[in-house]
């Protein structure tokens, strides 16, 4: 491994020169703070690319009979190294996002709903060469390693050439409008409503104890959508820490999550799980009303014990025996358009686990599947029309010293040349109400109708 240091520059003024060139990924800490939104790393011009679509695995776009998960995890340990110390924690390895049905990989699922964009379920790019920022000191490296590529050197003098050009670029101020009609919905209100009854039904029935049930909105875009100006709108309009922004030439995600699925750092794993949601307040007083309303609300804090359990569950699998903890349990979170209640499930790998243990063991996450997660998951398969993709699968990397940081992809955008789509839910428990549901969920929506500039389909009754 190679470090670098480089003047610092800002990471979205570093990323704008690869913005449209496919495969590159910046993920992005557009929401600082002192635990969770340290580091923001540049990932362009991968060494080799996975993608699962239409059944099919790819592996530098030739067909190969494999597990994926086993094939990336081959990957990345046919080149593991341990971080150096004193950086940034991601130093080259796999960078980009596993969709949610891919989880049908992992458990028995019924086959999803109608595909409409034609995205893959997964794809996953490996970085010998990142570009790494510490945004609380303000320093920035350049990390590579060499893997053997015949034009290693020649993607490395790119790398700086682009880089060059960024400093001598300033960026213009990030969009306010943009070429986007107006949007349409894959649930009617009323539909949506009797989703959350039938989701009651069968909790009451004994099926399951919560399942989360999510609302797609579509909007139709104009011929050349500048899909980085809009992450440039959307972090701006809703910063969050697990934020990323992956253009993929014919598609492109952009995501402002505010929740970690999973992070491994020297065998301990964490995961993050958000349930119970607020919009914010309109003046000071009507934000901590609503604020005391969520910490207050026993079916809010139940949804999210619940998940917590699961969760225990699931990293028991690959954890030392008596070492999983919840050391935070529905804290209140606040952010730009919501507040949520959020926890912390942590426990210590087992020595014979890695990251592909932890990510099999709880992929997809239990706060946008619900429990039992299997049943809900075939639940979710029955009610939503269409399948969810990007959303509620996971963006970040995993690292060739074994380290990992992925998000809930929530919040998420998925862009081709004619449409974006993004979707928004909860989590239904027993006592849930459908309308109360159905407000919540848009919400969640709030920032993203406005990173577009359109009013989401209906306001919150006072």
């Amino acid at each position: 491994m190679q470090a670098e240091e480089i003047s610092y520059l800002d990471p979205v003024q570093a990323f704008a020169p690869w913005a449209a060139q496919p495969w590159s990924i910046f993920l992005d800490s557009a929401r600082e703070d002192g635990a969770l939104g340290k580091h923001s790393f540049i990932c362009v011009q991968p060494c080799r690319r996975m993608t699962v679509a239409g059944g099919q695995f790819l592996l530098d776009n030739q067909p190969v009979e494999s597990d994926p998960f086993t094939c990336l995890e081959s990957l990345l340990g046919a080149h593991a190294a341990p971080a150096l110390a004193g950086l940034p924690p991601f130093q080259g390895g796999a960078a980009g996002f596993i969709g949610y049905e891919m989880g049908r990989y992992l458990e028995k699922v019924d086959a999803p709903g109608a595909d409409d964009l034609g995205l893959p379920d997964m794809a996953m790019g490996v970085y010998d060469q990142i570009i790494a920022f510490d945004l609380h000191a303000r320093r920035a490296w350049i990390l590579t390693r060499d893997l053997g590529a015949k034009d290693a050197e020649k993607r490395r003098a790119r790398l700086r050439q682009n880089l060059a050009l960024a400093r001598a670029t300033p960026l213009p101020p990030a969009p306010q409008t943009f070429d986007a009609k107006r949007w349409r919905g894959n649930f009617p209100r009323d539909v949506y409503e009797q989703a959350v009854s039938r989701v009651v039904r069968y909790i009451l029935e004994g099926d399951i104890f919560q399942a989360n049930i999510a609302q797609r909105f579509a909007v139709s875009l104009g011929p050349g959508f500048d899909r980085f100006g809009f992450y440039r709108r959307l972090r701006e309009v809703n910063p969050a820490p697990f934020s990323a922004f992956l253009e993929m030439g014919d598609y492109a995600l952009a995501s402002s999550s505010p929740e970690r699925f999973l992070h491994l750092s020297r065998g301990r794993v964490e995961a993050r799980p958000i349930k119970g949601t607020r919009p914010r307040g309109q003046t000071p007083e009507e934000d901590a009303a609503l604020a005391a309303e969520l910490g207050a609300s026993e079916k809010d804090r139940a949804e999210n014990v619940m998940i917590v359990d699961l969760l225990r569950n699931d990293l028991s699998r690959v954890c030392m025996d008596h070492e999983v903890e919840v050391p935070a349990l529905c804290a209140l979170e606040s952010y730009a358009s919501v507040h949520h209640l959020v926890s912390a499930v942590t426990g210590r790998l087992r020595p014979e686990c890695n990251a592909m243990d932890a990510l099999r063991a709880a992929f997809p996450g239990g706060s946008i599947t619900g429990a039992p997660k299997i049943r809900a998951m075939q639940i979710i398969a029955e009610l939503e029309p269409h399948r969810r993709g990007p959303y509620c699968g996971a963006i970040g990397y995993l690292g060739f010293d074994g380290g990992m940081d992925m998000n809930i992809a929530i919040r998420t955008v998925a862009m081709n040349a004619r449409q974006a789509v993004f979707h928004a839910g909860g989590g239904i428990v027993a006592d849930s109400v459908p309308s109360a549901e159905y407000f919540e969920s848009l919400d969640k929506a709030r920032a993203l109708f406005a990173a577009f500039g359109l009013r989401p389909p209906d306001v919150r009754p006072s």
